[in-house]
C-alpha cells in the first residue's frame, strides 16, 4: 500500500509505527517522503492510497479521496507566518506553493496585491535573509527559528485566523481512497497512541528525516503539531475545515466542496 507524508518530525512521530508494523492488523506500506507542495498536485493522479495534503487543496482531490478524521496537522498557535527584514518594504512574496494552507490563509488575509514567488519552503528564509525576496511566508519549523535569520513577523495568520472565526487553523489533512478509510482511520489512530505512549521508539526516525534540527525544535515542533486533534478531528476540526473552504471559495480562491 502506498503513502506518502512529509519528512518534518510531526508526521514521521505520527506515522513511525503505522510504517514500522508494529500497528496490528495493518498492511505493509511503501512509503514516500514528500512536502506538502509536491504531494497537493502529486495526488492529482490518485498514485497514493494515503497521502498528507493542505487542506486547501482538498477542493481539488475529493473526487478521488476522503477526508480521515485523524492524523493531520490542526490547532492554534500553530498558524504560518509572514516574515521579513526589518525596516523592509514588501512588494515581493516567497511562498511555499500555491495550494497549501498558508497561502490560501494569505490570500484571505492580503489587502495588498503582491508579487508572488513559489519556492520550496526551506529556501524561503535564506531567500529573504539574503534580499532575493521582501518577505515570505513560513511554516512547520520556521515558527521555531525564522529569528536566527535575522527576520521578524509582520503576521501570524494562525492568530488572525483565530481572532476572526474562534476556530483552530486546519493546516494538513489526510486523505485516503473511499473505500481505505474506515480502515485508516483505526490504523492512523492506533499509530498516534502508540507515539504519544512511548515517544522514545520514534526518536531516531524522527531525527533522521529532520532538516539538520536540534532536539528543542523538533519536541517543540511535535508537540505544537501532534494534538488531540490528530488523533481525532472531531465536531471543531470539521468546522475549521469547512469555514476555511467555505470563506476561501465565497472569494473565488477554490471550487467550493462539500465536507
Amino acid at each position: 500500500m502506498k503513502i506518502a507524508f512529509s519528512p518534518c518530525p510531526n508526521d514521521t512521530f505520527v506515522f513511525h509505527a503505522l510504517v514500522h508494523g508494529l500497528v496490528p492488523g495493518a498492511p505493509e506500506f511503501d512509503v514516500t517522503f514528500a512536502d506538502v507542495d509536491v504531494t497537493n498536485t502529486a495526488a492529482l493522479d490518485g498514485r497514493f492510497d494515503l497521502v498528507k495534503v493542505s487542506y486547501a487543496a482538498l477542493p481539488w482531490l475529493l473526487e478521488d479521496y476522503r477526508l480521515v478524521p485523524c492524523g493531520g496537522a490542526l490547532g492554534r498557535g500553530c498558524g504560518p507566518l509572514v516574515v521579513t527584514r526589518p525596516g523592509q518594504r514588501i512588494e515581493t512574496v516567497a511562498v511555499p506553493g500555491d495550494r497549501t494552507t498558508a497561502y490560501l490563509l494569505f490570500r484571505l488575509w492580503a489587502s495588498t496585491p503582491y508579487q508572488i514567488k513559489v519556492i520550496p519552503f526551506n529556501e524561503i528564509m535564506p531567500g529573504v535573509a539574503s534580499g532575493r525576496f521582501d518577505a515570505g511566508l513560513v511554516i512547520h519549523e520556521a515558527r521555531f527559528t525564522y529569528q536566527r535569520y535575522g527576520l521578524t513577523s509582520v503576521v501570524d495568520l494562525g492568530q488572525w485566523w483565530e481572532e476572526q472565526t474562534g476556530l483552530p487553523i486546519p493546516l494538513g489533512a489526510i486523505i485516503a481512497r473511499p473505500s481505505l478509510v474506515d480502515d485508516a482511520t483505526g490504523w492512523i489512530r492506533q499509530s498516534v497512541r502508540m507515539a504519544w505512549a512511548d515517544p522514545a521508539m520514534s526518536r531516531d526516525f524522527v531525527k533522521r528525516h529532520a532538516q539538520e534540527m536540534d532536539d528543542d525544535v523538533i519536541d517543540g515542533h511535535i508537540s505544537l503539531y501532534v494534538n488531540n486533534f490528530t488523533e481525532d478531528l472531531g465536531a471543531e476540526g470539521r468546522e475549521a475545515a469547512r469555514v476555511l473552504l467555505t470563506r476561501a471559495a465565497d472569494a473565488n480562491l477554490v471550487p467550493a466542496v462539500d465536507l
